[in-house]
Parts: structure tokens; C-alpha cells; sequence
């Protein structure tokens, strides 16, 4: 079988779905990479929020699986939203890479007042360890923002550690603890979405790392429990079943919050469902709020 792999054009992108034709040929299948172009890449202006969040990088993609144009995509799966076309799968979950924030800086840390991101998480997090941060959005690739950094338009941006490393990137910086820091959920793990085609996902399974699926598999089950869209900070980790989740305010100065273990993904709904009544308001007031700046 020879697949058509399709991606979006960025440098991280490339480089994820280089791993993944690579890891296939070494399993006897032959690929090539077919480039796609998204909403998420051609609007850099705003926030992810305001066009309608990490989606924005994946319908592209999913539509032209489903037209046949395309037999696979890969993406890096905090991307993916919760709810999916019908006729898509979820072949194949690549073993994780770090899921932590990383902090890059051009100085020293105790020198960083403002900060880089368009996340509403980071954000809120960021804020909650230190409320006299200065926060700017920044939106673009991983280059665009350095290339900001080193102007000194800001004094650190936050980035996804697990895209350093694929870009074999080497900056200064720190990693920031997924404990503290709850990265989003899937943070530092690829995916490949398929047509839900037996041939194709029975090729594609060569791919997949169980216990990454099963961890990212409970991430998504305590999102789709949470909702919330893009507008509320939401942090989810698990590892090995230990799962560690937190709805935050906008301003990161309250956090509800679970750290339990979870070994079912009924377990991992019932805590999703617990967080999000606990976070009701948090979550209204994040909506109301983003949605009246909008």
C-alpha cells in the first residue's frame, strides 16, 4: 500500500510528519507527504480563540480525507477537537514526547516582566505564579516567535517542549512542570487520523503506543466531560493513570482542581463531570468575557 500522508506546511508540522513516514517505511510501507494549507496558517493576526481555536488546523486536513484527496494526516493531537466527522479514526497515537511547557528567554529569568503567548492556560497560569507579568498574545510558528524574542519584543515566550525537541531546537529557557503548569491536553503527542477504512487502520496500527493512548485517551475524556471550548483555561496531564486537571479564572487567581488516579475512562468522564460543576462559573465567566472582547 502506498498512503498519501497529509500536513499542514509548518516547520513542525514537516517534521512530525517526517517521523511518521519514516516509522511507516521501516514497517515496509511506502508514503509520501502531501502539503495542505489551514485557516490556522493563513489568519496570524489574533488570537487562536477569536477563529474558532486549535480546530482551525484541522479541518483542512480532515476534509480531504474524507474527499479522498488524502488517506491520513498527521497533527500534533492537542489540536484535534473533541468531537470528530463521522468516517474519521484515530489510527494511530505516537509513543508521547515531553508534554511540558517550556519557558524560552533571551536574558535571565528573574529578568522576564512580559511574556509571549496566546494561550488563555498559559496565560491564566502564568499569572496565577505571578501576577505582575505583563502577558502579550503571540501567535505564528515556532520560528516567527523566536525571531520576536530575539528582537526583544518580549523578555520570554512559552512553547510546547516537545516541539523544540522534534525541531531539534536548542534555545535558553526552562521547562516548566506539567504538575504546576498542566500542559493542555495531549500536549508532546502526534496522531494520525485515517478514514475509518479497516486496510488503512490495520496499516497504520503499526504506529501506535497503547500507553500513550490510554493516557490521552483519559485526557480527552475529562475535556469532552469539561467542555469549555477555547475560551477557558484548562489544563489536563495524565501519566500512566495518574491524572492531574484544573479549570482556572482568566486572571489565574482561582483554580478548581483534581489530582487522582483513574484507571477507566468511566472513571476519567466522572472526573471531568466533577471539575466542570466545581468550575461552572469559572467557565461561564470565561466565555462571557471573551466572547464580549471578541
Amino acid at each position: 500500500m502506498h498512503l498519501r500522508v497529509g500536513t499542514r506546511g509548518s516547520k513542525l508540522a514537516l517534521a512530525q510528519t517526517d517521523r511518521v513516514i519514516r516509522e511507516l517505511e521501516e514497517h515496509g510501507v511506502k508514503a509520501e507527504r502531501i502539503i495542505l494549507t489551514t485557516k490556522g496558517d493563513t489568519i496570524t493576526g489574533v488570537p487562536l480563540h477569536e477563529i474558532g481555536g486549535q480546530g482551525v488546523f484541522v479541518r483542512a486536513l480532515d476534509d480531504a480525507i474524507l474527499s479522498g484527496e488524502i488517506d491520513c494526516a498527521v497533527h500534533s493531537m492537542k489540536d484535534i477537537p473533541a468531537f470528530r466527522p463521522p468516517g474519521l479514526f484515530t489510527a494511530a497515537v505516537l509513543k508521547r514526547d515531553s508534554p511540558a511547557d517550556y519557558i524560552a528567554y533571551s536574558s535571565t529569568l528573574q529578568e522576564v516582566r512580559v511574556i509571549g503567548t496566546s494561550s488563555t492556560r498559559r496565560r491564566a497560569q502564568l499569572l496565577r505564579s505571578n501576577p505582575d507579568l505583563v502577558i502579550r498574545d503571540l501567535r505564528g510558528n515556532v520560528d516567527t516567535r523566536i525571531r520576536k524574542l530575539n528582537a526583544g519584543e518580549f523578555d520570554a515566550i512559552i512553547l510546547a517542549e516537545a516541539g523544540l525537541s522534534r525541531l531539534s531546537l536548542h534555545i535558553p529557557g526552562e521547562q516548566l512542570s506539567p504538575e504546576k503548569y498542566v500542559p493542555s491536553p495531549n500536549q508532546g503527542t502526534i496522531a494520525v487520523v485515517s478514514r475509518a477504512d479497516p486496510s488503512l487502520m490495520e496499516v497504520l496500527s503499526v504506529l501506535d503506543d497503547p500507553r500513550t493512548r490510554a493516557d490521552v485517551a483519559a485526557e480527552r475524556a475529562v475535556m469532552e466531560q469539561i467542555g469549555g471550548g477555547c475560551f477557558t483555561p484548562i489544563g489536563i496531564y495524565c501519566e500512566s493513570g495518574h491524572l492531574i486537571a484544573e479549570v482556572l479564572s482568566l486572571d489565574g487567581r482561582r483554580t478548581e482542581r483534581v489530582d487522582t488516579v483513574v484507571d477507566t475512562i468511566e472513571k476519567a468522564r466522572e472526573q471531568g463531570r466533577l471539575l466542570r460543576d466545581a468550575a461552572q462559573d469559572l467557565i461561564l465567566e470565561a466565555h462571557t468575557k471573551l466572547k464580549v472582547s471578541e
